[in-house]
């Protein structure tokens, strides 16, 4: 019994991490790609920057459908099981990832190149919108008494093991290829990896067992009515909404921008760059996991409240001493910093948030939360502050984007009252 636990929760985590990589792989070759799907002429001003700001929009565009997938996937996950939803998907998935592994570029199929990413990023949104909510859910529903914080804190884990895992395969191309090798087919090497790994998941995924909890929650409340039960939770959508925004600034601006931003406004290298993402999200790593154990010790709200603060207070000053003279060596230290106090918080927000939920609603509510956060917050966070980089002609804006962010989530936090988070 406790070895089919454990591969549960090995198949939930890997395939968590297996969909934020391919996610998360657009953003990262953004810097390479942005020339082959919108046409630039070297003797038009600024047609560069269009097509960096366009190919960020092709990235936030999916999270248009993230909240869309996250009802429908997280409705499905409340009613049907979490091991149906999960597996579904992924199955979803591995088709946007075929799409994007295959597309054709602007030079040999013009407009319809960046339709065909467009389509395929609109159901890689569909996809990742439900990820969250049932695969949260599932881990803590799975975890022993006791141990909450920590098995939910491999949600995170597992993107940030995603990150880990684009951000080497990014250095490792910029390593072994040229730029016009780049640009020539092998961008499309990533994509690939993730495409062969998702059989395997698929298979894992379909051996899953739901946890006791869910089935018992739905053995006694059948005849409840789903939509009615959904307000119950109240003022709690508005707070998880908080700390989901200081959790997608960190994501989609601190570190997901951080390659492109490097490159494009510190003009640093760019595989030296790859590898600064890849060690902060080392560090991330194992943060996480230990902050999910501490908090199964220690009450969560002052542990949330220090890691907000220390990530707050730490983001200018950091910034400002990287851009007064910008080095890669600044730059990791800076992000290593900004890391520990966002893994931090991560390591103990992802348990916090499911637990303002009952199981009955759990998967749907937390879809709805987080997907409407992330859309205002974090679906066009890279266009915005590529657009605020160019209006203010700021290396700044960035920072200040992400003090806004993590600034809500403190103030969500203050209003959390202590029954808010009690184990459901």
């Amino acid at each position: 019994m406790q070895t089919t636990k454990r591969n549960a929760i090995v198949a939930a985590i890997a395939g968590n991490a297996m969909e934020w990589y391919d996610f998360t792989i657009f953003a990262l070759m953004t810097p390479v790609i942005k020339n082959l799907f919108f046409p630039v002429d070297p003797n038009i001003p600024g047609s560069d920057l269009n097509a960096l700001l366009l190919t960020t929009a092709l990235f936030g565009a999916g999270f248009v459908m993230r909240p869309i997938g996250g009802l429908v996937l997280g409705y499905f996950g409340d009613r049907k099981g979490r091991k149906a939803a999960m597996t579904l998907g992924m199955a979803l998935m591995a088709l946007a990832v075929a799409m994007l592994a295959l597309a054709p570029t602007y030079a040999t199929a013009g407009i319809a190149a960046p339709l065909i990413v467009l389509v395929a990023r609109l159901l890689q949104g569909f996809s990742v919108g439900g990820e969250f909510g049932t695969s949260t859910a599932y881990l803590i529903e799975a975890a022993p008494p006791g141990r909450t914080g920590f098995y939910g804190s491999w949600q995170i884990t597992g993107q940030l093991m995603a990150n880990v895992l684009g951000a080497t395969l990014g250095a490792g191309l910029t390593l072994l290829f040229t730029q016009q090798q780049l640009i020539a087919g092998a961008w499309r090497i990533p994509f690939f990896v993730g495409l062969a790994i998702v059989p395997i998941l698929l298979y894992m995924r379909a051996r899953l067992v739901e946890p006791d909890a869910l089935r018992k929650d739905r053995a006694t409340a059948q005849n409840a009515a789903f939509a009615n039960d959904l307000k119950s939770p109240g003022r709690n959508y508005l707070i998880g909404m908080g700390m989901v925004v200081a959790s997608a600034v960190s994501f989609y601006v601190t570190f997901g921008y951080t390659v492109t931003y490097a490159k494009e406004v510190l003009k640093l290298p760019l595989m030296q760059s790859f590898l600064v993402q890849m060690i902060a999200a080392i560090v991330m790593v194992i943060v996480v996991p230990i902050a999910g154990a501490v908090s199964d010790r220690y009450p969560r709200k002052p542990l949330l409240l220090v890691s907000l603060i220390g990530y707050f207070v730490s983001l200018y000053p950091l910034y400002s001493w990287v851009i007064a003279e910008p080095t890669i060596l600044k730059l990791l230290a800076a992000q290593v910093v900004i890391g520990f106090f966002s893994a931090f918080f991560l390591g103990v927000y992802c348990t916090t948030l499911v637990e303002l939920f009952p199981v009955r609603i759990r998967s749907t509510s937390l879809s709805i939360v987080n997907n409407v956060a992330v859309l205002i917050s974090g679906g066009f966070a890279q266009f915005f502050v590529t657009w605020l980089i160019a209006l203010t002609a700021s290396p700044l804006a960035p920072i200040f984007y992400v003090m806004i962010g993590v600034g809500l989530g403190l103030i969500s936090v203050l209003a959390m009252r202590p029954t808010d988070a009690k184990p459901r």
